[in-house]
């Protein structure tokens, strides 16, 4: 399928050419305090992960801004909310601690990305500070942060992301149940529809 590819860093940077003095330099070891006000204010983040092989995976977590507890410089601690039990990420985790996060607030182009090495934490001293609800999470992903570094807006104002005036309607937008009953054919769409509905109303924690 793909007959033109590129194998070496050598013919890759020959491709792209070389990154910008503040490109290079704009990576930092720790959370400062411009991390720490980003990751307070964002409400939802992208967490990418992979298993022994290299298998990879990105999953959400979201919740209200600040859910996300920074412990200190070095470490964040991720709630784990309930889900349906796949757990893709965490079984992930066991084999292979290194992550990468990417941190979104709406309406702001920049994101911020941090890497590290996760371990799944149930500590309940640290996991009582996240309890909504007066639900508890049973887990949470702890992070120890190794590299973080905003990222530009050029993906975001290319995707108009945030502008309402490029959203879909809502009878133009993918249905999920839909694409379930096509996809795991062992229920029907109604059933499905039901089902979602019922769990966002009522198992969000």
């Amino acid at each position: 399928m793909f007959n033109r590819t590129i194998h070496t860093r050598e013919a890759l940077q020959e491709l792209v050419g070389t990154p910008s003095n503040l490109a290079v330099h704009k990576v930092i070891d720790s959370l400062d305090r411009h991390c720490e006000d980003f990751i307070a204010k964002s409400p939802l983040l992208l967490l990418a992960t992979a298993d022994k092989s290299g298998s990879c995976d990105v999953s959400p977590r979201g919740d209200q801004p600040g859910f996300v507890s920074i412990l200190n410089q070095k470490h964040l601690l991720i709630p784990e909310r309930r889900g349906n039990k796949r757990i893709d990420s965490l079984y992930n985790i066991l084999e292979n601690p290194h992550v990468g996060l990417i941190f979104l607030i709406p309406g702001l182009r920049e994101t911020l990305r941090v890497n590290g090495k996760a371990s799944i934490v149930t500590d309940e001293e640290l996991l009582a500070p996240l309890a909504v609800s007066n639900t508890i999470p049973l887990a949470g992903i702890g992070v120890e942060v190794e590299e973080c570094f905003l990222h530009c807006g050029k993906a975001m104002i290319r995707s108009n992301l945030w502008n309402p005036a490029a959203w879909l309607l809502d009878q133009e937008l993918p249905r999920a149940a839909e694409i379930l009953a096509a996809h795991a054919k062992i229920t029907t769409q109604t059933e499905i529809e039901t089902s979602l509905n019922e769990g966002y109303r009522k198992r969000l924690y």
